[in-house]
């Protein structure tokens, strides 16, 4: 289906897919469409009118805007898109083969895709990228429209009749208290996730006597934000982050390297940025960047010392969804 906002357009569909379509072609937006789409209309609340178009939704007579679009009791997950189409995707693809692993059905989904939501937190992001290479003040762009637009997104999946909402993006969880605010379900939280799967594993520190100590790598906008260190602490880890000369010297010219397309400078300085949060006795880095999360190759050492965000918001998700009992 698809959502018109006021000058916007958001993508969702209502589906449980087979880990078959979720290939890393880039076709798979058109292999994933339903084959029966609606048209709606919202209002700035997320609130559908009564002018729907699509046989199946107009037939069945569910025009209300008070009317889920998901079965009473379907424990169907809301999704908000995040900085790009890919890391979006990627998520969705952990998230269908995850639940599918065991035999099980994947679990169904409603997605919120908005491209200009998409160019909007890239500018934020690029914006800390920028105010990082300056020796004035801070350049970073406001943030109230992007806020504004994730609540709109939020409050349409809750209209949608979702059952629990996440978030798969990094820098949007910038702004998660003010998004998840009033949320009528559960709101997953990324970092908080990743900060309960480590405090589950029961690691041992490295050195004797020494705390558990947790690498985080991510642009500045996400250091900035600070979700990472608050919830890591808040389970009794010590946070270590690349300090300033890291930052300028690896990790920002490997983004710089990344954006020039140059794929093999930009893996060579993720490598020795990852290495020097390493050799400070971390137990695991927390890989918290969508731009530099693909960079490694897949048989590439460093990754067993890194932690995808994004594998421990899909397992925390359908760990929510088969532990919230019976559909009722």
């Amino acid at each position: 289906m698809s959502l018109s906002y006021p000058s916007k357009t958001l993508l969702g569909c209502v589906t449980t897919p087979s880990p078959r379509f979720l290939c890393k072609s880039r076709s798979w937006q058109v292999q994933a469409t339903p084959p029966s789409s609606v048209v709606l209309d919202a209002d700035e609340s997320g609130k559908f009118s009564k002018k729907l178009h699509g046989s199946n939704l107009a037939s069945s007579g569910r025009g209300d805007s008070a009317t889920p679009f998901v079965s009473q009791g379907s424990k169907v997950v809301g999704i908000i898109g995040g900085m790009s189409v890919d890391a979006t995707l990627n998520f969705l693809r952990k998230l269908v083969e995850l639940s599918s692993e065991d035999g099980q059905d994947s679990i169904p989904f409603v997605i919120c895709s908005d491209p200009v939501l998409n160019k909007e937190l890239l500018s934020y992001e690029r914006s800390y990228f920028v105010s990082s290479m300056s020796k004035g003040k801070k350049l970073k762009l406001g943030s109230s429209q992007i806020v504004q637009s994730l609540r709109n997104k939020r409050a349409f999946l809750e209209n949608s009749g979702t059952r629990c909402i996440v978030m798969p993006c990094n820098v949007s969880h910038s702004w998660y208290e003010q998004v998840s605010k009033g949320c009528s379900v559960p709101f997953l939280h990324m970092a908080e996730c990743v900060a309960k799967e480590l405090k589950e594993a029961k690691l041992k520190p490295l050195e004797a006597g020494s705390p558990l100590r947790i690498g985080v790598l991510a642009t500045n906008a996400t250091l900035a934000a600070g979700f990472y260190k608050e919830k890591l602490q808040n389970e009794g880890f010590e946070v270590i982050l690349p300090d300033r000369a890291t930052m300028e010297h690896t990790v920002i010219p490997a983004i710089e390297a990344l954006n020039r397309k140059d794929m093999e400078g930009a893996c060579n300085l993720l490598r020795i940025a990852l290495q020097v949060l390493l050799v400070r006795a971390v137990n695991s880095v927390i890989l918290a960047s969508d731009e530099m999360r693909d960079l490694l190759p897949h048989d590439d050492p460093l990754l067993k010392k890194c932690i995808d965000p994004m594998d421990a918001l899909a397992r925390s998700t359908i760990k929510w969804v088969r532990s919230s009992g019976d559909n009722t």
